[in-house]
């Protein structure tokens, strides 16, 4: 599996909470009462994000 940085992963779990609580579709199940930012955390745990990092060579 690919290994991010612990700035990849703030910046990754950032910006998909940001799009969640602006309304973006939750891609897996999760119970209500969740906030967005406990849902991009879940996201990320099952890797199923949607954003690519591309570090330079």
């Amino acid at each position: 599996m690919f290994k991010y940085t612990r700035f990849e992963k703030a910046r990754i779990i950032g910006a998909r909470a940001l799009q969640v609580a602006m309304g973006a579709p939750v891609l897996i199940d999760v119970p209500e009462g969740v906030t967005p930012l406990q849902v991009a955390l879940l996201e990320f745990e099952k890797g199923v994000i949607p954003i690519t990092v591309i570090r330079p060579s």
